[in-house]
């Protein structure tokens, strides 16, 4: 693949000798960038015009759920890694929750072969308890060696706190990190939305934001006691944000991520009972989404989770009370962003997509020196995007934002000698 993109703007976290100019890609591999590259004319090289658009390392996004094996009726390997890639992602996080669980090598390996021809890197998290029981610790040091990238029992956070001590306490010695969606099951269990004024209004059973500090807190302890990394992931609450907050200034080896649509949307936005926006965490009030922004902005979140959940048309298309949580997000995961956070530089969109994940998570840094392989996503926040059924890559289609022009284009991504544009 040869490719010439020109008029493109280099954040100073990607890119130093320069602040505008054209990048060469040959066979693959970066060739040149230049305030200006100019090609013979019976060169057949490909231009795109960025038109000021951004250039960015590829995205990371650490905690979807592409279902394979065993639930392929919502999505596959291969469709989750073409909406992925499409979204601007070129490495991606798997849950373990499929059937049979990602507890042992052998399906981390499954999933490594499996995906060795994509565009898009798929790294496994292993599960931290066999079977997501959460009674005994997995087999964690053959799952590492195998290629894990993380532990989580994923939608299913591990409740005891026991059996996360040691677990914390067995990836410390190897450097890994651990993976919570903060929830404790025993507080708000039946709760369908955000415990508050709207919870009362729609007459739906509210699952409490302290559900998700409790757990948090429980947390942060085992961490101070252990010394090891943990990440937070899908934190929901205000007061989650300035828990979070105290621990990292104690210097507590704590990092978090937030999805993008708990930027965007609100509890208010449940009015009309649209299934698509029924989510674990629930989505909370105007105070705590305001507290999410500042938390982005003020970087004491370290990075963007779409949780890319996919669910099958009959399980969304139902009664509120009977749908199953989750939506789709990787296309739409940079416009949402933008769209909620409209003044966020160019250098933290990098920082939130690419580059705090893969100093969290041990991955190698991109490096844009010639020679090396083009693993990049071009980004603009001033163009506008629709997210429509036809460009919907994922085989799953529970997504509040189909046929809604949002702020923010990803305009390609560049991987593996593959190339997507929107």
């Amino acid at each position: 693949m040869d490719i010439l993109i020109k008029n493109l703007n280099f954040p100073t976290n990607v890119y130093k000798d320069l602040s505008r100019g054209d990048l060469l890609i040959r066979n693959g591999k970066i060739d040149q960038i230049a305030p200006s590259i100019s090609l013979n004319a019976e060169d057949n090289t490909d231009i795109l015009d960025a038109e000021g658009g951004f250039l960015s390392p590829g995205w990371v996004e650490i905690f979807s759920d592409f279902a394979d094996p065993g639930f392929e009726f919502k999505e596959e390997l291969q469709t989750g890694a073409g909406a992925a890639f499409q979204g601007g992602f070129t490495h991606v996080f798997l849950l373990p929750s499929t059937h049979p669980v990602v507890d042992n090598k052998s399906q981390v390996s499954y999933i490594k072969d499996k995906s060795s021809r994509l565009p898009v890197e798929l790294y496994p998290i292993g599960a931290i308890s066999k079977g997501l029981e959460g009674k005994e610790l997995s087999e964690m040091y053959d799952m590492a060696a195998s290629g894990a990238i993380a532990f989580s029992d994923g939608k299913t956070p591990l409740q005891s706190a026991g059996l996360l001590l040691k677990a914390l306490q067995y990836v410390r010695a190897t450097g890994g990190v651990l993976i919570q969606m903060p929830f404790d099951k025993t507080v708000g269990t039946y709760g369908l939305i955000n415990e508050g004024i709207v919870s009362t209004q729609l007459g739906l059973p509210g699952l409490p934001a302290i559900a998700e500090e409790l757990m948090i807190q429980r947390d942060i302890e085992l961490v101070r006691y252990t010394e090891s990394k943990l990440h937070f992931t899908g934190i929901s609450s205000a007061r989650s944000v300035d828990l979070i907050a105290k621990a990292k200034s104690e210097g507590l080896r704590i990092t978090c991520s937030v999805t993008p649509h708990h930027l965007l949307f609100t509890d208010e936005d449940l009015k009309n009972y649209d299934t698509n926006l029924k989510l674990n965490p629930p989505l909370r009030t105007a105070v705590d989404r305001e507290a999410l922004r500042a938390g982005v902005k003020n970087g004491t979140i370290d990075c963007i989770a779409t949780q890319h959940f996919p669910q099958h048309t009959d399980d969304k298309v139902r009664e509120f009370e009977y749908a199953k949580n989750g939506m789709i997000g990787l296309q739409t995961a940079y416009s949402t962003l933008n769209e909620a956070i409209s003044d966020l530089s160019a250098e933290s969109v990098v920082s939130l997509l690419s580059q705090n994940a893969k100093d969290i998570f041990g991955l190698s840094a991109a490096s844009f020196e010639v020679g090396q392989e083009a693993d990049l996503t071009i980004f603009h926040p001033a163009k506008s995007s629709t997210f429509t059924k036809p460009v919907n890559k994922s085989k799953a289609e529970n997504s509040p934002y189909f046929d809604k022009p949002l702020k923010g284009k990803v305009l390609a991504t560049i991987s593996h000698n593959q190339m997507t544009k929107n």
